[in-house]
């Protein structure tokens, strides 16, 4: 049975990483309104990317005997001044779940929850991919520096980007 502390820590990350796909797909909306479909193309990954996060939480709750309560989804932002503003904010958020992340298993450490942790290490290295991913792209977008042959270039790379599902769900692993 799933300590409830972790459940309710659990139950929190859950609705966290729906925000983030949330987020995600509003930057895609956002590139797609101002004609970056390859930028549009990498943030719908993103979106479906943390839409799995999510649901390896909720099967996870309910393998260990927990319940999962899903909660209102607060509103995102919808407007940024540039690609670089978006890809900035992204690497904020990101190290805000890292954070989140960290302190999820920091629960399950006190409540001396080791199935919880062995969980979570998969997100934790999860997290350094996601924040160098978008330092990745700042820095290209800073080398490009309003360059628009270097938007168009960095766009179109960008559109190459596939969804793969994550490891604990295409495994059958929760």
């Amino acid at each position: 049975m799933l300590n409830k502390k972790v459940e309710e820590a659990i139950n929190a990350q859950i609705n966290a990483e729906m925000w983030s796909a949330y987020l995600y797909l509003s930057m895609s909306a956002y590139f797609h309104a101002n004609g970056n479909p390859g930028f549009a193309n990498w943030y719908e990954v993103q979106f479906k990317e943390e839409q799995d996060h999510a649901m390896i939480m909720f099967n996870y709750v309910v393998s260990r005997g927990g319940v999962v309560k899903l909660q209102a989804i607060d509103a995102v932002p919808t407007e940024w001044k540039s690609p670089l503003d978006v890809v900035e904010a992204t690497l904020a958020h990101e190290e805000k779940v890292t954070a989140l992340i960290h302190n999820l298993y920091k629960v399950a450490s006190d409540e001396n929850d080791f199935a919880t942790q062995s969980m979570l290490k998969w997100f934790i290295d999860e997290q350094v991919e996601e924040e160098d991913n978008a330092r990745t792209i700042i820095d290209n977008l800073k080398m490009i520096d309003g360059n628009g042959y270097g938007l168009y270039m960095l766009d179109k790379e960008l559109s190459t980007r596939t969804y793969k599902q994550a490891a604990p769900l295409a495994n059958g692993a929760e």
